[in-house]
């Protein structure tokens, strides 16, 4: 399911704008700074991408797991740089090593866990979610 040219060793970088949609609002305008969970997002798609790239047509991947650490704020209209690492690959299962970087510091650090799927047989697992939970009044 995995393909040989996923291996360890494999980096991938993404540049992200940290704007208003990013920061955290709960403290006020004035202290509007990048919130952990866009950090969590920005990681995924990161990581996403760099398996995309290796997957077979009707593959992609889904998140299982993600260990983070925020590290320092940043600013509202600033930016970040996503630079995630293949640290293991077994089977369908990939482990990235991930640094959050914005223009002046490392703001965060991350292990990343994916899993390749197949899409069809996705489909299929979450149609027959959907039809238990119809059946329980929960959809």
């Amino acid at each position: 399911m995995v393909k040989d040219t996923l291996q360890p060793g494999l980096k991938i970088t993404r540049r992200y704008d940290v704007d208003k949609d990013k920061t955290i609002d709960f403290m006020g305008d004035d202290l509007r700074v990048y919130a952990t969970p866009m950090m969590v997002m920005d990681v995924e798609r990161t990581c996403l991408a760099l398996m995309t790239e290796h997957a077979d047509e009707g593959e992609s991947s889904v998140g299982a797991r993600v260990e983070i650490d925020h590290m320092g704020p940043t600013l509202m209209n600033m930016w970040v740089e996503v630079r995630a690492e293949v640290v293991e690959v077994k089977g369908p299962k990939v482990v990235f090593d991930v640094e959050v970087h914005d223009a002046l510091d490392q703001v965060g650090k991350a292990r990343h866990i994916r899993f390749m799927i197949d899409k069809m047989g996705q489909k299929g697992r979450l149609e027959k979610k959907a039809a238990k939970a119809r059946e329980a009044g929960a959809l």
